[in-house]
Formats: structure tokens, C-alpha cells, sequence
């Protein structure tokens, strides 16, 4: 028989590569959704992918409602929470991020622990990771986001507090078989669309860059993700004995910047991409006006460095390379303009 995994936010770009992972490697899947009127534009992105049938069905949750957790769960031997809400504009009250995912967490965490689930593998970021330092930043597994920082965005308050809460989680279990967790920290995450759907905040960053809508890039860099790997390493994690209670950062060996990306996309024939960078003072003054240039605020003028070596060696796995994951992603983009 196979095992069964309740996926949350199946729908979304994470949730797509996650879901065609798990089919691939032969679990049965039952995505959540919202809405369950979203079903059929998920079949379809899926079956881009997988043209055989796929043994699939959905179910109907709400971060902020107990409502159907219990029922989500049974059944199920892993959980993959990788709901959250993300947007690139910060919002005015901050909770609109933080309760959906602490609250949303906990509630997948409760219903896992009370059906009996062997291992959740939580979505995480990179943003969880980031401290509160200068320009220079090593960034690992021990590394925690200081929430009380200046200028730190609602989305890294809101997936550093979901991520603690979720390790206190774990650690206040009692039993003589407790619940594993393993937690998946991307950085900015890049990669073709399963859908037809450019609004997320990595799709509609490229698609404003190839169309010349953004003509400055702001001067950071940090390790980035292809979807395909992020996806690939949560499915890995859920049998690995090793992943037990480690956070594993999924992303480029190496930190990139923004003016990176854009040059890798002009020499290769994407004439409108804008290559120059921001004034950085001129970024942070937008910021005390514009919600999406507050977003970006903490990491002007900065590199983050990620340590990848543990998630390699534990997976023997080798990130996508990055000329790979800007191409494939442009062109997927391109394709639906």
C-alpha cells in the first residue's frame, strides 16, 4: 500500500513541484486547498508534468480554522506543511502574515501529533536564518532571525516565529515515540511555473525584469533556490533517518546578487532587462513610504553567505545551477506572455 501525504498549500508554486515529487516518487498525495474549486487548475498543473493518473485527492483547510484538520490527517503517515501566506508588499498589520503561519503551523503540527503522523516536514525560509548583522553574514542550521530587529519584514517575523513554534512543538512532546520534524529553509525561490499563475512574488519579479518594468536591481545577494530542488529535498526528507531534527538550507553553494541574475538574463537575449543597480539610500528612503520597498529594506547593501554542505551531504545531492534556474524560469515566464 502506499503511503499517504497530506500537502498543504498544494496550490501554490511550492506546492505544485512538491506534489508532482511525491507522485513521482510513488506516495499518495492529499493536497488542502482553500478553496476546492482550485482542484482542477492543480490537476492541470500537475499533469504537465505527469501524464499517467495520479493518485491524488484534496481536502479543504484554512490556516486560521480548526475546521477539517482532524479529517485531513487520517489516513496519512507524513504531513508537508508548506502553506503560508507571501506577498512582496508589506502589509500594514503585520498579524496578516504572522497568524496564518504560527497559527497555521500549530494547527498542522496538533492534527499530525494526535492522528499518530511518523515525520512533518515544514517549509521554512531562509529568512529564518538571518540574525541581525552587518553586510558579511554566514548563515547555518544554528542560526536564528532576531525578531526584534529594525527593519525586519512582516514575512521573516512571520516564518521565524512559525518555525520556533514549531520546534517548541516538537520539543514539549511527551510519549515514548514523539513526532520528528525536519524543517526545509530555501532562500528566494526561482524555477519554471507548473501554471498560468505570474502574481507570486518570484514569478512576477522576473516577469517586471524580462519586460524592463524593473530598470534597477537593488544592491544585495544572497543564496537562491530552484523550486525543482526545493521540492526534491522535502520529499527526500520524509523517510531520511538522518533528516530527523535538523533544518536544512536548499539553495545555490554560493550567494548571488539581483545585478547576477539580471546580467545572466541580458546575455541571453533578454534585451530589456535592467542591469544597473538602485542607489541603496534611495531604497531605503522609498521604504519609509513604499510597502513593497519596506519589504526589501533589511537586505539592501548586503550578502548573506548559507551554509548548503549538510543538506549535500545528507541527500548527496547538488544544487541546480544557477544559470540553469534563471533560463528555465525566464523562458517559462516567457511562454505565457
Amino acid at each position: 500500500m502506499k503511503k499517504k501525504v497530506l500537502l498543504t498549500g498544494i496550490s501554490g508554486y511550492i506546492g505544485h513541484h512538491c506534489a508532482v515529487e511525491l507522485l513521482s516518487h510513488g506516495y499518495a498525495v492529499r493536497g488542502s486547498l482553500r478553496d476546492l474549486e482550485k482542484s482542477q487548475n492543480v490537476l492541470k498543473a500537475i499533469k504537465t508534468k505527469i501524464d499517467s493518473e495520479v493518485d491524488l485527492e484534496f481536502c479543504e483547510l484554512n490556516l486560521l480554522d480548526d475546521k477539517g484538520w482532524e479529517e485531513a490527517v487520517k489516513g496519512c503517515q507524513y504531513v508537508m506543511h508548506v502553506a503560508s501566506p507571501f506577498i512582496n508588499i508589506e502589509p500594514k498589520d503585520p498579524s496578516l502574515y504572522i497568524r496564518p503561519a504560527v497559527d497555521g503551523t500549530m494547527r498542522a503540527l496538533k492534527a499530525a501529533k494526535n492522528e499518530g503522523i511518523e515525520r512533518v516536514v515544514l517549509t521554512s525560509s531562509m529568512v529564518s536564518m538571518l540574525k541581525n548583522a552587518d553586510k558579511s553574514m554566514q548563515i547555518g542550521p544554528e542560526s536564528w532571525t532576531n525578531v526584534d530587529a529594525k527593519n525586519i519584514s512582516a514575512y521573516a517575523k512571520s516564518k521565524t516565529l512559525a518555525e520556533e513554534s514549531a520546534w517548541e512543538f516538537i520539543k514539549s512532546q511527551d510519549g515514548d515515540k514523539p513526532m520528528e520534524l525536519t524543517v526545509i529553509n530555501p532562500g528566494p525561490v526561482f524555477g519554471p511555473t507548473l501554471s498560468e499563475n505570474l502574481d507570486g512574488a518570484s514569478m512576477s519579479m522576473f516577469k517586471q525584469m524580462i519586460t524592463g518594468k524593473m530598470p534597477m536591481v537593488p544592491q544585495a545577494a544572497i543564496n537562491m533556490s530552484d523550486v525543482r530542488d526545493v521540492a526534491k529535498i522535502h520529499v527526500l526528507s520524509l523517510e531520511n533517518k538522518l533528516a530527523n531534527g535538523k533544518r536544512f538550507i536548499v539553495t545555490t553553494e554560493e550567494p548571488y546578487s539581483f545585478q547576477e541574475i539580471a546580467k545572466i538574463l541580458k546575455s541571453n537575449g533578454y534585451s530589456k532587462v535592467g542591469t544597473k543597480l538602485a542607489p541603496n539610500f534611495l531604497l531605503k528612503f522609498l521604504g519609509y513610504f513604499d510597502r513593497e520597498a519596506k519589504s526589501m529594506r533589511a537586505f539592501i547593501g548586503k550578502t548573506y553567505r548559507g551554509d548548503v554542505s549538510s543538506t549535500m551531504e545528507t541527500f548527496n545531492w547538488k544544487p541546480i545551477s544557477i544559470e540553469k534556474t534563471v533560463l528555465d524560469t525566464a523562458q517559462s515566464i516567457d511562454s505565457l506572455i
